[in-house]
């Protein structure tokens, strides 16, 4: 079984209890229906990236979904929280690529969502032979990726929350659902 589609969600949940507040996040990410397995961040050869409305056509409620997820949870009052999937995509269409996952503290939507996408490029980048120095900066990276002709393409979906003003457990998530 070879995903041929992804789409891409994220959500944000909040509840007394933590298991109820990462539900509420799946809930509000449209995925609560599903039993979700979660795997490795390969994004499969030539697999079409659809929109989360497209996706949810393929899939009913019960069914079993392959998702790479991020998730990070806190009950600290005010505490920045971040969950991103970063994707790089080779311009090869028959060469896989790489989606990563990422949750952080303290970081803003934009900082959480640029690691995880450099994350992803980093790992394609090294599997492509593509020479880079680690220590640069994102952006000094992203021009060689570039130049190099071989990644055709990185973005990220990232979710942030505060954490409750009363402590309540604030959860958030972000996926990648892989579809057969």
């Amino acid at each position: 079984m070879v995903p041929k589609r992804v789409f891409f969600t994220k959500g944000v949940g909040k509840h007394r209890d933590r298991l109820s507040s990462f539900e509420a996040a799946l809930r509000d990410a449209g995925i609560a229906q599903f039993n979700i397995v979660q795997v490795s961040s390969i994004l499969p050869p030539g697999c079409k990236i659809i929109s989360k409305q497209q996706g949810l056509r393929y899939i009913v409620p019960g069914e079993i979904i392959f998702c790479v997820m991020s998730s990070n949870a806190t009950n600290e009052p005010h505490r920045l929280i971040a969950a991103s999937v970063g994707v790089a995509i080779p311009r090869d269409k028959n060469q896989y690529g790489y989606l990563s996952e990422y949750h952080s503290f303290g970081e803003s939507e934009v900082k959480a969502g640029e690691y995880a996408e450099d994350l992803a490029a980093q790992m394609l980048a090294t599997t492509l032979g593509v020479e880079f120095d680690p220590y640069t900066s994102y952006d000094e990276r992203k021009e060689i990726w570039k130049i190099s002709g071989k990644i055709y393409r990185t973005m990220n979906i990232t979710q942030t929350a505060i954490g409750d003003k009363n402590g309540l457990w604030t959860t958030v998530i972000a996926c990648a659902v892989l579809i057969p």
